[in-house]
């Protein structure tokens, strides 16, 4: 498994970085891959399929400047920034058959996220499609984007939140999962009781142990910087609905 921890300043760049290192796997140019990171600004992220408009306070964010982006996978309306750890999963179906459906991934992989969170401590559990949850209130978010030989999973691991912060951004969903109920982001949120150093070593330890760390290549960084710019710095991408 090939390990990356790194975070570009800007929030389109680490957006683009994901397709970018997706495409290098269903290519068969890089190994599967375990990406971690953490945006050191705020910004909003709207799951690819969302209406912008349903989802976010825009006339907030604009007034606290906070940019609103759209990712290249499903999944709900998201606040980034400083306290929330993101993990990323490169894998290809062949070597990876557990992930080969899309029920069966989510399963077998946040599976495995919980299981990295016990070595913490943390008895977390999967609810819903694609949570994680702490005494039924979730800490994490996954999605996915599914080519034809690789899959891209991503989640958030909050550490550190201002959930007044998350409810001034982001509107409450209409879509929700069951185990939510009518619960808004204050009471439905919450954060793992931990560090970032502490997530970082047991989702290592969980997907690639004994991997050493590498660095992405000047080519891949290149390619993100500019398909941050052609696309998720568009505004044609962001409102694309």
């Amino acid at each position: 498994m090939r390990l990356l921890d790194f975070s570009f300043q800007r929030p389109a760049e680490n957006l683009a970085l994901e397709e970018v290192l997706l495409e290098e796997v269903e290519q068969g140019r890089q190994p599967d891959t375990l990406r971690l990171w953490e945006s050191p600004t705020p910004f909003v992220v709207l799951g690819t399929g969302q209406r912008l408009a349903q989802e976010v306070h825009e006339d907030h964010c604009g007034a606290d400047g906070i940019p609103i982006m759209r990712r290249c996978t499903a999944g709900g309306c998201v606040l980034q920034g400083p306290g929330s750890l993101n993990y990323a999963l490169f894998l290809s179906y062949e070597r990876h058959p557990d992930v080969a459906t899309l029920h069966g991934s989510y399963r077998h992989l946040i599976g495995g996220v919980c299981q990295a969170l016990a070595t913490l401590g943390i008895e977390a559990t999967h609810e819903g499609i694609s949570d994680i949850a702490l005494n039924g209130r979730k800490v994490s978010g996954n999605a996915q984007r599914r080519r034809r030989r690789a899959l891209l999973h991503h989640g958030t691991l909050l550490y550190r939140a201002d959930m007044s912060t998350m409810a001034r951004y982001l509107q409450e969903p209409e879509d929700r999962p069951d185990y939510r109920a009518t619960r808004n982001h204050a009471d439905f949120l919450t954060v793992l009781n931990t560090s970032a150093a502490a997530l970082r070593g047991s989702i290592i330890q969980q997907f690639a142990p004994g991997s050493p760390a590498s660095e992405v290549t000047p080519e891949e960084k290149l390619a993100a910087v500019e398909l941050a710019e052609r696309k998720y710095d568009s505004r044609e991408w962001t409102y694309r609905r």
